[in-house]
């Protein structure tokens, strides 16, 4: 039987609650350009790239802008958004999340971070999550977005550890996606309606144990 040897954790939505910093960038940004930006339209931007969730926001207004300016919109809101996550600490830190990662570890299951974030030292530092992970794969060492599976392939092969033997946990559909695309068990935390790709669906980490994954996982 196929066992778990690896846990990928997406971090905004997973381990901590930073999409509300996001959102509030975002929104920011919007206004600035004269354009309303909803938390519905936040949707379209979770699990994606900063540079992809930016061409959506413009999309969202309906502007069409040079290279140049996109890369200082981008950059505007990356300053503002890294001046709301300084700010973190453990409080922030999602129920059950740190709990499921001393489990995995206490039970000698490797543990990666795969995560789209260029700020992801920054919260995982800020919050004392750090020391839990064996691998840190974020967007400094990827070259492309999910759903390609390549954040996920790193951190499997950081960790040693073959992506049939892996398991991902999301919190975005684009994620699930690359997690299927990379050959790994998916665990969708969120929504089933939003999730239904996943293998199994949890509202947060705090409904899941290392056993009941291993039962789900090994139906597979």
């Amino acid at each position: 039987m196929t066992e778990i040897k690896g846990c990928l954790f997406d971090l905004d939505g997973v381990l901590v609650d930073t999409a509300k910093y996001h959102y509030i960038a975002w929104k920011e940004l919007a206004e600035s350009l004269g354009f309303a930006f909803t938390e519905q339209d936040n949707e379209r931007l979770k699990g994606v790239s900063r540079v992809a969730s930016l061409n959506i926001l413009l999309e969202i207004g309906g502007l069409t802008l040079a290279d140049e300016e996109k890369t200082q919109l981008a950059e505007r809101k990356n300053n503002r958004y890294v001046e709301y996550i300084a700010k973190m600490d453990s409080s922030e830190i999602l129920p059950g999340a740190l709990d499921f990662l001393k489990e995995c570890r206490a039970q000698g299951i490797k543990v990666a971070l795969g995560s789209a974030s260029k700020n992801a030292m920054t919260i995982l530092n800020n919050t004392g999550l750090t020391p839990y992970f064996d691998a840190i794969i974020d967007g400094t060492h990827t070259s492309a977005a999910k759903p390609d599976p390549e954040v996920f392939l790193l951190g499997a092969q950081a960790l040693e550890v073959l992506p049939e033997h892996c398991v991902v946990f999301e919190d975005a559909e684009a994620g699930i996606e690359a997690a299927t695309r990379a050959g790994m068990f998916s665990v969708g935390i969120g929504s089933p309606e939003t999730l239904s790709a996943a293998n199994i669906v949890v509202p947060s980490l705090q409904q899941l144990s290392v056993s009941s994954l291993r039962e789900s996982f090994s139906t597979i």
